[in-house]
């Protein structure tokens, strides 16, 4: 092993980008869930419900849509009033077809592990001090929480 380890970039702005191009090529209107309380979130304070706001990012909807590796940003009239909007791309939750609900719940970043400083093997922790397997299993058979501490989506229909 390297004593460097290589980080990627955020995969999330490329996930998104794909199903925004998915949803639109299938002729249905894209909208992302946002989790509004996230720094850097910029929308209507009156469009936020239970700390989230719902956004439809359709081409016909929106002016501007950019869709960087950083954030999603775009303009749009709330209640007839233009209004610019700034949304980080960690704020993003989910993107999903308006019309069916098809889409996805964004995953959080993989967590980059720093070197370690020495090497451990497959050997070193595939069995407890007795030879025993290591018990895998959650205690309470719950899974365990996601690194951003934010709650699984689930969709309802």
């Amino acid at each position: 092993m390297t004593d460097e380890f290589f980080r990627m970039t955020s995969h999330r702005p490329y996930l998104l980008r794909a199903l925004v191009e998915w949803i639109n090529d299938n002729q249905l209107t894209p909208h992302i869930l946002v989790d509004a309380g996230v720094a850097g979130v910029e929308v209507p304070p009156s469009s936020i419900r239970d700390g989230r706001v719902v956004l439809n990012i359709a081409e016909r909807a929106v002016m501007g849509l950019a869709i960087d590796n950083e954030s999603v940003g775009f303009s749009a009239r709330f209640s007839g009033v233009s209004f610019a909007v700034q949304v980080p791309i960690s704020a993003v939750l989910a993107v999903y077809a308006r019309e069916t609900g098809q889409g996805m719940a964004l995953p959080d970043d993989i967590i980059g592990a720093e070197p370690a400083e020495e090497e451990v093997t497959l050997e070193d922790v595939s069995a407890d001090a007795d030879g025993t397997p290591p018990d895998d299993t959650p205690p309470d058979g719950n899974p365990p929480p996601r690194p951003s501490g934010r709650p699984q989506l689930r969709v309802v229909k």
